[in-house]
């Protein structure tokens, strides 16, 4: 029978793989360059094969290094749910989660993987749906927590402010048209107040070319060169140019993203992310 994996190699492993050299794995694991090279090589030996290809520049996986990280990564998962299973039970549970396409899309993934790491007994059940739906849902209680953009008139303590850019396709000149052809969001999207406001107060003419709440509709209309949007910038791909001042538009103010709780009791897992989001968005 095979001796068991030693969880701290395996660890150091994962580290290495994801931060793609021994020095940048040496901080995240909290040991030296020379101690991960070490385990590196007794894991290695344990396994009987080459798990990492070593280069000046970079460490890569190895075919069998490539299968053996699937697994890695399910041991360490397992690990941390058994921990917490004896540590943090009260946490088990699940959390509904609503947030607005363009954030869950580009925003949240790497928040949400962060915390399953911390909390792995927590289920996040993810809603999208326009923060002004996402607002009238958690009001009804049909939602533990709810990150929304803020509306000009909305009381809502703010942990974030994401600056909202002009987006076009790279291929065409949009923004040369006149009148300016914009892609909105629906009516009440603070995304399209802030839009709306801007051109108004730069006395700029312009048509609406599409209006609704699809984040990859939007896209789609300013990939084809049909209109020039508004987004915020984290949620901007990389197929469309950020323009602004030098294309003759007016400057946008940054949108305010938030947290709202539901009329519910908290739970302990309810309280867990609350948290976690709080403290994750707010330093980003």
């Amino acid at each position: 029978m095979a001796p068991p994996l030693d969880l701290d190699l395996v660890k150091t492993f994962v580290a290495v793989v994801e931060t793609g050299s021994f020095s940048n794995a040496a901080p995240r694991i909290g040991r030296s360059q020379s101690a991960v090279s070490m385990q590196m090589q007794r894991l290695e030996l344990a396994v009987g094969k080459q798990l990492l290809i070593r280069s000046p520049r970079a460490v890569t996986l190895s075919q069998t290094g490539e299968g053996f990280l699937t697994y890695a990564r399910r041991l360490l998962r397992l690990s941390d749910e058994a921990w917490a299973s004896v540590s943090r039970a009260e946490e088990a549970g699940s959390v509904r989660l609503g947030v607005p396409d363009d954030y869950a899309a580009f925003l949240l993934p790497p928040v949400l993987s962060r915390f399953a790491a911390e909390h792995p007994l927590v289920t996040v059940e993810l809603i999208c749906e326009p923060s002004t739906t996402l607002v009238k849902t958690i009001g009804e209680g049909r939602l533990d927590l709810a990150i929304v953009t803020r509306s000009p008139a909305q009381p809502l303590e703010v942990m974030r402010r994401e600056r909202l850019v002009w987006v076009a396709s790279p291929h065409h000149v949009a923004w040369e048209d006149d009148p300016l052809p914009v892609a909105l969001f629906e009516p009440g999207c603070a995304a399209r107040i802030h839009v709306l406001r801007a051109l108004e107060n730069a006395d700029r003419a312009y048509r609406c070319t599409y209006s609704s709440a699809s984040l990859l509709g939007l896209i789609a209309v300013v990939q084809a060169g049909l209109a020039v949007a508004g987004l915020a910038a984290c949620s901007a791909p990389p197929s469309l140019s950020i323009i602004g001042e030098n294309e003759g538009l007016p400057p946008l103010d940054d949108m305010e993203i938030g947290i709202l709780r539901g009329p519910a009791p908290a739970t302990a897992a309810v309280d867990r992310l609350n948290d976690f989001l709080r403290r994750d968005l707010s330093r980003r």
